[in-house]
């Protein structure tokens, strides 16, 4: 199965994580690449760091913020996108928690992300796919797609991000 957790709202991963822990509950083997997140930034990784060892890498630059920072958060999104395409065939389900950002900030290809699709269905590998800017092109390669959508955040009202909540 392909999933696919995309929107401009929250819980995206959320969702992956909750995708990890279900799987990971049932005896799968569990792989998962943070494409955009610094590793040690969020909360959830010393989680997956403790739980899936060496199947957890985290290797991004954090936001996509200047023109000149390009070649360095390529560079990242082609070490998790190499990382990913390892596991595939080692692991029942391989989750790609922000690919879809790195697709829409041009950090990897949509050629790219259909490559992982393929080599995950030969495979027999499960993927989940997360972030913004799912591209309709390829809903037809994938087997569900949940949308987020913000309806209020706290953000609009000058609200910081919360530690423990929010990444």
């Amino acid at each position: 199965m392909i999933y696919v957790y995309t929107g401009n709202g929250k819980g995206k991963t959320s969702a992956c994580l909750g995708q990890a822990v279900r799987a990971y509950g049932r005896g799968m083997r569990v792989a998962f690449v943070q494409f955009m997140k610094r590793d040690g930034e969020a909360g959830e990784q010393a989680f997956l760091r403790n739980l899936l060892g060496g199947n957890f890498l985290a290797p991004g630059e954090g936001f996509f913020r200047r023109e000149e920072e390009r070649p360095r958060h390529r560079a990242a999104a082609r070490r998790a996108l190499d990382w990913a395409k390892s596991r595939l065939g080692q692991v029942d389900i391989l989750i790609a928690d922000e690919i879809l950002y790195a697709l829409g900030k041009q950090l990897v290809q949509e050629e790219d992300i259909e490559v992982l699709l393929q080599q995950a269905r030969k495979t027999d590998t499960h993927l989940v796919l997360s972030g913004r800017g799912f591209p309709d092109a390829l809903a037809p390669e994938v087997d569900l797609i949940t949308e987020m959508k913000e309806i209020k955040h706290p953000w609009r009202a000058g609200h910081s991000a919360v530690p423990g909540l929010d990444f």
